[in-house]
């Protein structure tokens, strides 16, 4: 990733979406765990539009869900900044991850509490 000196407006948006789309590309070329969720939003998004009643419920079940795959992004950005910093352990390092990883594991959570109070309750 380069600096954008110079670059406003419309240009600096297009490159920081070429940003993103790259840490996209990266993440799912490295990530198992985001190849899987990536995998099941094929079949979670249809499903979800297909089970939901309103627009409402429709729109949260499909949220909780990007919500999962928002914190498997940020669980791999730490990881890799900790991997990056050397391969010795190191207490908070692991704490890092650890943190890092309870965060996808709440995500997912929470996905089954929202799918649960939606379509059963």
């Amino acid at each position: 990733m380069a600096t954008d000196s110079g670059n406003t407006g419309i240009r600096r948006l297009i490159k920081a979406a070429g940003y993103s789309l790259q840490g996209l590309a990266a993440t799912y070329r490295h990530e198992t765990a985001f190849r899987q969720e990536v995998a099941l939003t094929v079949i979670l998004v249809p499903l979800a539009l297909w089970l939901g009643q309103t627009g409402l419920e429709r729109a949260l079940l499909i949220t909780v869900w990007v919500l999962v795959l928002l914190c498997e992004l940020v669980n791999s950005a730490v990881e890799s900044v900790v991997d990056r910093i050397g391969p010795e352990l190191h207490e908070l390092s692991g704490r890092a991850k650890d943190i890092s990883s309870a965060t996808v594991m709440i995500a997912l959570l929470n996905v089954v509490v929202v799918w649960l109070l939606v379509l059963v309750f």
